[in-house]
């Protein structure tokens, strides 16, 4: 495993029909989780780094392998409803009724953990965020793992969120035990979180299971949360998603007009239902004309400007409601604050 003197040879594996079909793959990625090693596998979210959720020392591993603060809470991650009832104290009225109706799927619950979770996981609380994922990867790889599995995404700490299995390479090879290249993930950012502890439900960190949509299934509003200053979820401490050149947020009528006044070739620009034609900038990516859209390229194209050597960013945000919350919630996360208005 990995050690502060040296780094672990990791291997990379690519899915292919017959390997899924056989699970072959899954096995190999079992048994290393089972034995407290750590494995990078896709989601539909983003990749997450996954291992043992029940081992105190496994779970240790992800922590230094990201480079990730103590106080960062973890995502606990299963692939069976039944599976719940052991890792949490009790199951909610509302919690059932959402996980009944977006498990598998892009949303994280946070409910009071047992006794099996260590507390390592949810950073000392008392309480512990689950999630069902859809994709078929990460419910195989858990199924015959035999075990829940804790992943935050399969990035150092603060960068982007990885979306491919490159992306992951990047960070994690040396640093994980196996990577599985399970194609791009679809939703291209992390999941809702949900607190179920408390009334009316609060949502800490948007995603692509909407507080609108919440709301009309429960007939009572849900909010936002996270207000008390208790990191409960991932994403609310720390500086996270960064490129490494510092990004602005372009906040204006006309922003090809503020970008091109402000570029040269060395510039990044991420564009949000504009022809990229219109920017003079050196690398223009665009991330679409949807909130959707722009979801599903965010974190590769900030991971892009990286290799491409820009020496700032400036990006034009969705507005907000709906999806456009999540990636707003990230882009200006992205951005550390940094707002140009004009």
């Amino acid at each position: 495993m990995l050690s502060d003197n040296k780094l672990l040879k990791t291997d990379f594996c690519v899915l292919t029909d017959d390997v899924v079909h056989n699970n072959e793959i899954f096995r190999k990625g079992g048994e290393i989780l089972r034995n407290g090693g750590l494995v990078a596998f896709p989601t539909e979210t983003v990749y997450g780094l996954g291992a043992n959720a029940l081992s105190e020392e496994a779970v240790s591993k992800i922590f230094k392998a990201k480079g990730r603060p103590q106080d960062n809470p973890l995502i606990v991650h299963i692939a069976d409803l039944s599976d719940l009832e052991s890792l949490v104290k009790k199951i909610p009225k509302k919690a059932e009724i959402i996980a009944n109706h977006y498990w598998g799927g892009p949303i994280t619950i946070i409910m009071e953990r047992s006794d099996k979770i260590p507390a390592s996981v949810s950073a000392g609380l008392s309480t512990v965020a689950i999630r069902f994922p859809s994709h078929p990867v990460a419910t195989a790889l858990i199924k015959l793992s035999g075990v829940p599995i804790a992943a935050p995404s399969a990035n150092l700490s603060g960068k982007p969120s990885p979306t491919t299995a490159r992306h992951v390479a990047e960070d994690m090879m040396g640093r994980a035990d196996v990577i599985i290249d399970g194609g791009s993930s679809f939703f291209g950012v992390e999941s809702t979180v949900l607190d179920a502890t408390v009334s009316p439900l609060a949502i800490l960190r948007p995603g692509a299971v909407t507080r609108e949509e919440l709301s009309e299934l429960l007939h009572e509003e849900v909010v936002w949360g996270g207000g008390d200053g208790v990191p409960k979820s991932p994403g609310m401490k720390y500086k996270h998603y960064a490129p490494a050149a510092p990004l602005y947020i372009i906040e204006s009528k006309d922003p090809v007009q503020v970008i091109n006044s402000l570029s040269d070739e060395k510039t990044g620009v991420l564009a949000y239902g504009i022809d990229p034609s219109e920017f003079t900038a050196g690398v223009v990516f665009s991330a679409g004309n949807t909130p959707s859209e722009y979801a599903a390229h965010m974190f590769y194209y900030l991971r892009e400007f990286d290799n491409c050597g820009v020496d700032k960013i400036y990006a034009v945000a969705p507005p907000p409601g709906g999806v456009g919350d999540a990636v707003r919630n990230r882009i200006f996360k992205s951005a550390g604050g940094k707002v140009i208005c004009e």
